[in-house]
This record gives structure tokens, sequence and C-alpha cells, in this order.
């Protein structure tokens, strides 16, 4: 049943980056700069992409039967990049707080091993 709870996931994930999106084009135009607004998108685009991401595994997962500890970590460290990388790009823009910015590797660290434990487990599979 991971691969519902990963397809779910990010279905909803995908959901909220398109409302995120849309409220950075259209609610925050002329209220924050245009350096903080492409800092938001970027999280936008992430988050997307990612979101799309944990669809894929989920998909990967039922396919293969997802039967390794591996797919999971791929699916919950796509969960942890989108809410570590896009969280604090969001929480920066909104913010001002630019230490925040310093938590945003974390979640770049946490997509990138994502990936390649998705990887690891095609390979195996």
């Amino acid at each position: 049943m991971l691969w519902k709870v990963l397809v779910i996931l990010g279905a909803v994930n995908a959901a909220m980056a398109v409302g995120i999106g849309a409220f950075g084009a259209h609610g925050l135009e002329g209220r924050l700069s245009d350096r903080m607004i492409d800092t938001y998108q970027t999280g936008a685009q992430y988050h997307m992409y990612h979101s799309l991401g944990l669809i894929a595994i989920g998909a990967v997962a039922a396919y293969t039967g997802g039967g390794s500890a591996l797919v999971g970590w791929s699916g919950w460290l796509l969960f942890a990049g989108i809410v570590l990388f896009s969280g604090s790009l969001y929480a920066l823009s909104l913010s001002g707080i630019s230490w925040l910015g310093a938590v945003t590797p974390l979640g770049g660290v946490a997509f990138i091993a994502g990936w390649i434990c998705l990887i690891i487990y095609v390979l195996k599979a």
C-alpha cells in the first residue's frame, strides 16, 4: 500500500503547488521584491517537480511490487525535500528572515538522496 500513500501524497502536494504558485504570481505581485518573487517561484517549481516525482515513485512501487525499503526512502526523502527546500524558500521570501536560506540546501540534499535511492531500487528490481 506504500504506492497509494506516495501517489496520494504526490497528488496533494501537486495541488498545493498549483495553489501556492498561483498565490505567488497573483497575490504577491507588488508586495515583494522581484528577487523574493523569484525565490518564491523557485520553491513552487521544485514543489511541483518533486510532487510529480512522488507520483512516479508510487507508480514504480506499484509496478515492481514495492518490496524494498529503498522505494519508501525515495518517496519520503522527496517529501522531506519539498518541506525543507520549498518550505524554506516560501518562508524566506514571505518573512525576509535570511537564515532560513540555510535550510534550503538540506532540502536539496534530501531531493538528491531520494533520486539516488530510486536509482538503486530500480537497478536492484
